[in-house]
């Protein structure tokens, strides 16, 4: 528990609070998984020649479940270190339902890559159009992040293209990661 008088974090004692920082805790686990999955699509779609589609399932499945499970676990030790027990009852099922949620950004993506494998699409089509929907999915997430903050438009704007800029570096990044 945290020392007496000081705001909870993770279990606010204000019922208001717990809808955003449940929102803040999806949207993270959302963004971080809709990044690994992309950088996984444009890394096979820059050697698709050499892929199956089965095998295009199974890295980006791995690949998003890693990061998924590394969420769960830092937000489990983060738990820990505020609270000094490890997450019970409904804080444990908020855990779940957060890592869970990044499973999400999986179902587009494999539905285009398992028909690439029953040949309905070429597999570097179906590894870009999943690509597409990752990009889409982050500035959507990026729009709702900004579209009623209160602040300026042009703020508003700078919130965007600031985003944008993190967003092409930790791609490039993560591509760069790997690519070897």
């Amino acid at each position: 528990m945290t020392e007496p008088g000081t705001p909870d974090p993770i279990s606010p004692a204000d019922p208001a609070e717990v809808a955003p920082q449940m929102a803040v805790s999806f949207l993270k686990e959302r963004v971080y998984a809709t990044f690994t999955g992309l950088a996984i699509v444009l890394v096979m779609y820059r050697t698709y020649d050499h892929l199956t589609a089965a095998y295009a399932v199974e890295i980006l499945v791995l690949g998003v479940v890693a990061v998924v499970l590394a969420g769960f676990a830092s937000d489990g030790i983060a738990h820990l270190a505020v609270h000094q027990q490890f997450p019970h009852g409904k804080d444990l099922r908020m855990l779940f339902r957060v890592a869970l949620s990044g499973l999400g950004t999986l179902v587009i993506p494999l539905i285009l890559i398992t028909l690439a494998g029953i040949d309905v699409l070429a597999l570097d089509t179906a590894l870009l159009i999943a690509g597409y929907v990752y990009i889409a999915t982050l500035g959507l997430i990026g729009w709702l992040a900004v579209r009623n903050a209160r602040i300026t438009w042009w703020q508003k704007l700078a919130a965007l293209v600031t985003l944008a800029l993190i967003g092409l570096i930790v791609l490039a990044i993560q591509v760069l990661a790997h690519s070897h």
